[in-house]
């Protein structure tokens, strides 16, 4: 891995965990998914405008495909992710969500794309995975009582699932197909508060309601969430998912902290454990 793209993904890794920690205290459901994908397509707009006159980038089916493949995709990405921040912790449905993902992402770059990382590359690999996943509690946490801390399990999980689906789909859609990542984003923002836009004005109230609550928190991450995404797109353009997916997991280092610092999330030396073997596991990758 270049040190560009490492560059790219720890900065990326810094705006995530940020807005994960603002979708967290939002409680929101679709309908606030809806208004912070509104409010991005917005802010969004024109840059990618701007970009498409510049550019003149060309759009064929397959492009168009793809785009729309990855709009359903970060749909469900994003309503998952919001159910399972409703009924659980942030340091449970992160870790399990970001460590399930590039561990799912990087056996399918391998078993579909044909890369073959380093072996110390896939040895950092597994010390990110096995960090995330003592963060978010070890065993422990598949033992931990309760419906809901089960339910958040699930998903967080089924997250980390649809993490890897959209990392694999989103790596050829930039690498393959060549549509530029601030595009590939906005579309997305779009094409989610289209989808979601019936549901929105059917329950208008709710959505002046989370206007009123959580406004700071859609504005944050209307901004946060694509500028992140946008920064591994660019790195997937020149570097293996094998190497992007893992990489990326460093944020649960910040979200950790975060969650600590403003959530009152204890048990600072597992997680301590934990950070050392991601932030090993990042400059493993680095070297490989």
């Amino acid at each position: 891995m270049t040190t560009l793209a490492l560059a790219l993904i720890l900065v990326s890794a810094v705006f995530h965990a940020s807005w994960n920690l603002l979708a967290k205290r939002s409680g929101g459901g679709a309908v606030f998914v809806w208004l912070f994908c509104a409010l991005s397509a917005l802010f969004w707009a024109p840059l990618a405008v701007g970009f498409m006159v510049w550019q003149k980038p060309h759009f064929g089916p397959g492009q168009i495909g793809f785009i729309v493949g990855s709009i359903l995709l970060h749909l469900a990405y994003f309503l998952t992710l919001q159910k399972g921040y409703r009924v659980g912790d942030l340091s449970l449905v992160y870790p399990l969500a970001r460590g399930s993902g590039p561990l799912l992402s990087t056996v399918a770059a391998i078993a579909f794309f044909a890369e073959r990382p380093t072996p110390m590359a896939l040895l950092g690999a597994l010390a990110v995975v096995i960090g995330v996943f003592v963060m978010a509690g070890g065993s422990s946490a598949f033992s931990g009582p309760g419906e809901k801390v089960r339910w958040a399990m699930r998903y967080g999980l089924l997250t980390g699932s649809i993490i890897a689906a959209y990392t694999l789909w989103d790596k050829q859609a930039v690498s393959a197909l060549l549509i530029p990542p601030i595009l590939l984003n906005w579309g997305n923002d779009l094409g989610r508060t289209l989808l979601l836009s019936p549901l929105a004005f059917r329950r208008w109230g709710e959505v002046r309601e989370e206007w009123r609550k959580n406004r700071l928190e859609a504005i944050g991450i209307a901004i946060l969430s694509p500028l992140s995404y946008i920064l591994v797109l660019t790195a997937l353009k020149f570097t293996p998912v094998s190497y992007v997916a893992p990489a990326r997991e460093v944020s649960i280092l910040i979200g950790a902290a975060l969650g600590a610092w403003f959530l009152a999330e204890g048990d600072v030396r597992r997680r301590l454990w934990a950070a050392s073997g991601m932030v090993l596991g990042v400059v493993f990758l680095a070297l490989g």
